[in-house]
């Protein structure tokens, strides 16, 4: 069944909502892709923009099913704009997609909902917040995919979903993979955001406290492999460096130990990856002899840049707030 408009009566089984903040690269594919998807139900499309200068709203109004909120850029959150959604939804389960993500199959849908339907078997905590596979872009730089690649391989393997939970107050108990979340391709119970856990109000990282949120009420989570999407972040590179400060100093609002790195130890794992990293891109099979020489002499800056970020996150404190809107991607789109 096709997605349905706003004025649709009715059991809405599912909401997909898209936060876009000058998304027009990549929107109409991804509402093409959404539109088709295969799903018995009824589903709909929730978008909230956040002030777009760009031709996100023109690309929103060929797409006359999607329902369209529009906030001021200064009042939007991840966490806080999520919540926004969940109030707007009309679906029992609201599936969260950024808007650069683009599901790889018409079944993407039916997959990543599949987890938390499901009756749980006697004693097994309920499922409650799903998170799918990304697949970097055919022009992501090196480290970046493989990193993308690493995570995901770290979350379970492809032929199965993977379920984690924990005993409640538990989730420390847990190894980084396991407590890894990420909201670019996710959904969770819509009764669930309205009640006991919402997504707490951060910059960053509001998938991962979310999630450690879920396993701390002794709730589970699941990894869906087969609920992919083609996601990698297009960035320059200086304002990749910014992300991966705000990636780390979100890490740390979450509540993840973030052990704070000597230069030594810095240019220990920067040597490591470098070295790594450039080994991989030789063995590559999907670079030309081009291709594999230009990301031989690219690649490195890039990993310069996030150790050297992820150095300077694990320095700076919470309340740092000078030292924050010096080094911040996400202080500079919310000042320009």
């Amino acid at each position: 069944m096709p997605a349905v408009s706003a004025d649709s009566r009715g059991r809405i089984e599912a909401t997909v909502f898209i936060p876009t903040f000058n998304g027009a690269a990549y929107l109409d594919r991804l509402l093409t892709a959404v539109e088709t998807q295969d799903f018995v139900e009824k589903f709909e499309i929730l978008i909230i923009d956040s002030g777009s200068t760009d031709d996100t709203l023109g690309i929103v109004s060929r797409h006359p099913l999607v329902r369209l909120v529009t906030i001021p850029q200064q009042e939007f959150g991840h966490g806080r704009t999520r919540n926004q959604a969940a109030h707007l939804a009309r679906g029992t389960f609201v599936a969260y997609l950024s808007h650069d993500a683009i599901p790889l199959d018409t079944h993407w849908l039916e997959h990543l909902l599949e987890p938390m339907r499901r009756t749980p078997e006697p004693g097994e905590p309920a499922c409650v917040a799903v998170f799918g596979r990304q697949v970097a872009r055919q022009n992501c730089f090196p480290s970046l995919a493989y990193e993308i690649d690493g995570v995901f391989a770290a979350s379970g393997p492809l032929d199965r979903t993977t379920v984690v939970s924990c005993a409640p107050g538990a989730a420390d108990s847990l190894s980084d993979a396991d407590l890894f979340y990420s909201d670019v391709n996710s959904a969770t119970r819509r009764d669930l955001l309205l009640g006991a856990i919402p997504y707490r109000d951060l910059d960053y990282s509001e998938d991962l406290a979310f999630a450690r949120d879920v396993l701390n009420a002794g709730l589970a989570k699941a990894y869906q492999p087969r609920a992919a999407v083609e996601h990698s972040n297009d960035v320059t590179l200086g304002d990749y460096g910014r992300r991966v400060f705000d990636e780390t100093l979100g890490r740390k609002r979450a509540g993840h130990d973030e052990r704070t790195l000597s230069w030594l130890g810095m240019l220990a794992r920067l040597a490591r990856d470098i070295s790594r990293t450039s080994g991989r891109i030789i063995r590559d099979p999907n670079y030309s002899f081009g291709a594999t020489v230009r990301w031989l002499l690219i690649n490195p800056a890039h990993l310069v840049k996030k150790w050297i970020n992820i150095r300077r996150a694990q320095l700076t404190g919470l309340s740092d707030e000078s030292r924050i809107a010096r080094y911040s991607l996400e202080h500079t789109l919310k000042t320009s």
